[in-house]
Order: structure tokens, then C-alpha cells, then sequence
């Protein structure tokens, strides 16, 4: 009886179905890594309106696949200024909510919508005022605050390494340059546990 047991077992193993991967669960977390553009896809980087943007961010999941995202960006977005470019640079933290609202069987592909509560600090040329030509930049480096919408695609190569979309509108008071701006980035997530 024991060894027919056994059987069935090793015949159930061999012929079942490949059964979805423990994704998503709650108490999950990961560190992710995007790159992307801002204010549009232009990939030159010497067009003068080409600007990108980095975050570093970290996660957990929660019921029904819905996440807690805390992360610290990068932005830069270099200004024409006759023979030389001037930076505008913003290194901001943002914490949000994301709802997942869509995904399909196989736990491969998720869809999310975020919002988050961002703060942070813009400088522009580094705080460096005078130019070469003796031209004084007028805009003062600003302490920001404010948030984003943010819709999210996640596609999972394998248990731990995820392939991430992102669109993102921000608005973030106190810039003197761009209170909003459009990003689109990808980027890869490591699930840590």
C-alpha cells in the first residue's frame, strides 16, 4: 500500500501542471532600480530639452498585491546657456500607496496605480550664481514638497527578478523652474524575501 502511495505521489509531481510561483504575498519586499527621461522620450542627450531621472526604492507588499513604495530620486535637467549647459538638479524622497488593479493567472504581470508625498531640494548649477561671462543665474535653490500619480507594470523573469514600467506625473511646489513633470523610466526589481 505504502509503495502505491508513492507512486501516485511521484505521478501527481511529474504530470501536474506547473503551479504559480508565491508572488506578491504580503509581507514581500524588494529593492528597485529606474532610469528613465523626463518631460518626454527624447534619448539625445545633447538635445537641449533632455533631462533623466534615477530612483532607488524599496517595497512591501500587502493584500491583494497593493504595495508600500519608499524611494530617493535623482532628476537633472540641463539648460542651454550659450556655449555651456546649466543643471537644474532635484534630489527628492517620496513614500506612496499603490493599488494593484490588474494581473493575470500565472502571477507574471501586474498593473498598479500610485500615489505618493514627495520632499525634497532643487539646486540650479549647483549653487553656483556667477557664470563665465559674468551672468548671475537668478533662481534661488528651493526646498520642494508635494506628490505624484504614478501607473506601474511589473513582469516577473523569474521569483526574484522583476521587470518594472513606470509613468509618473509630478507636482512639486517650490520649484522656480518645473512645479510638474512627466517621467516614464524602467527599471528591475530584486525580491528580497
Amino acid at each position: 500500500m505504502k509503495r502505491i502511495f508513492l507512486l501516485f505521489i511521484i505521478i501527481c509531481l511529474i504530470a501536474a501542471p506547473e503551479m504559480p510561483a508565491q508572488r506578491t504575498l504580503q509581507g514581500q519586499r524588494g529593492l528597485q532600480l529606474t532610469a528613465g527621461t523626463v518631460n518626454g522620450l527624447n534619448l539625445n542627450t545633447n538635445s537641449p530639452d533632455f533631462a533623466c531621472h534615477a530612483e532607488l526604492a524599496f517595497s512591501e507588499y500587502v493584500k491583494n498585491a497593493n504595495k508600500w513604495v519608499f524611494g530617493a530620486e535623482y532628476l537633472e535637467k540641463d539648460y542651454p546657456y550659450k556655449s555651456i549647459k546649466i543643471p537644474q538638479t532635484q534630489i527628492t524622497a517620496d513614500a506612496g500607496y499603490y493599488l494593484n488593479f490588474l494581473s493575470d493567472a500565472r502571477k507574471i504581470l501586474f498593473m498598479s496605480v500610485g500615489a505618493s508625498v514627495a520632499g525634497g531640494y532643487e539646486t540650479v548649477n549647483w549653487d553656483n550664481k556667477l557664470l563665465f561671462d559674468g551672468a548671475t543665474i537668478n533662481d534661488k535653490d528651493n526646498f520642494l514638497y508635494g506628490g505624484a500619480i504614478t501607473i506601474e507594470a511589473e513582469a516577473y523573469l523569474t521569483n526574484r527578478f522583476v521587470l518594472v514600467a513606470n509613468a509618473r506625473e509630478r507636482y512639486l511646489e517650490g520649484s522656480s523652474i518645473n512645479k510638474l513633470t512627466f517621467q516614464v523610466g524602467v527599471g528591475v526589481k530584486y525580491v528580497i524575501n
